[in-house]
């Protein structure tokens, strides 16, 4: 009886860390996403491989890169394509939703002249920044951009040809907000825009 007793228990004992190990192994969600854009899928949600990440462990294990985002816009400014691109790959290996690295990626491929390449970073860049740009217009605080970083606010000023001349952190209803004063580059018309930062303050911040 003792005997078969302790061969349940032993047999229990695998079965839960069987199960354990499974769970451990499970693909994080961006790690789903990311395979599947690497894989040529741009059907994906560029939203929510953005926010996934965030929440992902590849996130807490990303190496620092800033070093290599320094060498990749000063290798393309002296059209060393090649650098420009290694350095490039490196960063996306870490963050793949950096917009930066995948501008950086196309124009190097298409200097190139790897049109296939320079195509697919554009692509993914565009899916980023749409997803960006549709979850608000950014003149409200009910309408704001919602981003993950800071780095994306100037990101959405750039694209829209605006220069930051003052900001504040506004809450409200249980939100946060980046108020960003602008300036149009061409007028220099003042504009106010709004974004939510719930998500950069819940996770760098606290």
């Amino acid at each position: 009886m003792l005997k078969r007793t302790s061969a349940l228990l032993i047999l229990l004992l695998v079965t839960t860390l069987a199960g354990y190990c499974q769970e451990e192994k499970k693909p994080s969600e961006y790690s789903t996403l990311l395979a599947r854009v690497k894989s040529g899928d741009l059907s994906i949600d560029f939203k929510q491989l953005r926010f996934s990440y965030m929440e992902s462990p590849e996130r807490h294990q990303a190496k620092d890169t800033d070093e290599q985002k320094k060498a990749m816009f000063e290798a393309l400014k002296k059209k060393d394509y090649a650098k420009a691109v290694h350095n490039a790959d490196v960063v996306l290996e870490q963050e793949f939703i950096d917009l930066d690295a995948h501008r950086v990626e196309q124009i190097a491929c298409e200097g190139l002249q790897d049109e296939q390449k320079a195509r697919f970073h554009e692509a993914v860049a565009r899916g980023l920044l749409k997803s960006i740009l549709d979850s608000g217009d950014g003149k409200s605080a009910a309408t704001a951009y919602v981003v993950i970083s800071v780095h994306e606010e100037y990101i959405v000023l750039q694209v829209l040809g605006l220069r930051p001349s003052g900001q504040s952190v506004v809450h409200l209803d249980g939100h946060s907000y980046d108020v960003l004063e602008t300036k149009k580059q061409d007028s220099g018309a003042g504009v106010k825009l709004y974004f939510n930062v719930d998500i950069p303050f819940r996770h760098y911040l606290n």
